[in-house]
């Protein structure tokens, strides 16, 4: 593939998928600064590759992903967290929305590799087995992240509990 062809083909990659990794990025940062900084990353990483990649798609997100986890893993400070009973409310008159609002608070309240196995597990629709291999983990590993993840949700909000329990956390992700 030509220099001028291989400029093209990943322009056109970043056009058609820049909002998809950015949802899926804002929802591993619960930031949207971060999440732009951490596809751009990817972005640039997949560029300077782009002809030796076999998969772009995978390997933009396997970016993203590992990024995520790094981050994490070597950020010095944490912000302090404020540990309430209760998420606040926010009255709106679409239950989904609102549902969707609790469910982005409390993913910001779990720890980071748990909001990694659950964005890839419910929001992509991975398996746990793909999961792992994303996060370079166990299949163990994402099975009993899940699990405290899960029941973390229920803990944080009742109405969480509710999704968790019915099986329906996957509907409520937003598109």
């Amino acid at each position: 593939m030509a220099a001028g062809q291989a400029r093209a083909a990943f322009e056109e990659f970043v056009a058609a998928r820049w909002a998809a990794l950015g949802r899926t990025a804002f929802l591993l940062t619960g930031n949207m600064q971060d999440a732009e900084d951490l596809v751009q990353t990817a972005l640039a990483r997949a560029a300077t590759r782009w002809e030796r990649i076999s998969d772009h798609e995978a390997y933009v997100r396997r970016v993203i992903y590992t990024q995520a986890v790094s981050h994490w893993r070597w950020r010095r400070s944490r912000p302090p967290e404020v540990l309430t009973d209760q998420l606040p409310h926010v009255a709106t008159e679409q239950p989904d929305r609102e549902t969707r609002i609790v469910l982005d608070q409390a993913l910001g309240r779990l720890t980071p590799k748990q909001r990694a196995v659950l964005v890839l597990r419910f929001y992509e629709d991975r398996t746990e087995s793909q999961t792992a291999q994303l996060l370079e983990c166990s299949v163990g590993t994402v099975k009993s992240q899940t699990r405290h993840a899960l029941m973390r949700l229920k803990a944080l909000n009742p109405q969480l509990a509710q999704l968790v329990d019915g099986g329906t956390l996957q509907e409520v992700r937003e598109r």
